[in-house]
């Protein structure tokens, strides 16, 4: 259930971005002095969101047994565009886009580090299929997909900050840490170690 619950939130998440900047002006969502580094930045900005949209597509279905045991070949594949299509450009240009983030060094510090952490994970997932090692591959996968989950926990704490009446100003460059830090001590205890500890893969 709760892998259900976070392909929902993904899936969610990547629709509304695909609407959001397929049909919106560009920044019409988000704060006002946000909207003119978007505008100034506007293509690393629109390959950083509909390339990180299709790894949260992709991303949650790599983990069905299911899926893997029944369509090996259509995994294998899905694997590729994630790598490829999804994580590579994707955190390419979020790197590229937060080095004008706003909340000044606090933001771009934790946004370039978001990016170069999901960047590595991608790369030595990749390398570790390539020697054969499935359950290395398995867990930095994990920790790759908890960075592409950033995306989500990111509008989960825009939200709840909003709600509470906290000004965007004060809390926004604190999520650069809190949208992935978090997630990823979330995979390494609940899924990685605890999966270890069971002997599960």
């Amino acid at each position: 259930m709760r892998r259900l619950h976070i392909a929902a939130l993904s899936v969610g998440v990547a629709v509304y971005a695909a609407v959001a900047y397929g049909f919106l002006p560009l920044g019409s969502l988000v704060h006002p002095q946000m909207k003119l580094a978007f505008e100034s930045h506007e293509v690393g900005i629109y390959i950083h969101i509909f390339t990180s949209a299709l790894a949260l597509l992709l991303g949650p279905w790599q983990f069905s047994a299911g899926l893997r045991q029944c369509y090996p070949q259509g995994h294998r594949w899905s694997g590729r565009a994630y790598l490829v299509a999804g994580v590579l450009p994707g955190g390419l240009s979020g790197l590229y886009v937060a080095q004008f983030a706003f909340g000044g060094v606090v933001s771009v510090t934790g946004f370039s580090l978001l990016a170069l952490m999901w960047l590595a994970s991608a790369w030595l997932a990749y390398l570790a299929i390539r020697r054969g090692d499935v359950a290395a591959h398995q867990r930095w996968m994990l920790r790759n997909f908890g960075l592409t989950f950033a995306a989500v926990t990111l509008r989960i704490y825009l939200g709840s900050f909003a709600a509470a009446g906290v000004p965007f100003e004060v809390f926004y460059s604190w999520l650069s840490w809190l949208c992935w830090v978090p997630n990823l001590l979330a995979v390494e205890w609940l899924f990685i170690r605890k999966g270890m500890r069971h002997g599960a893969s």
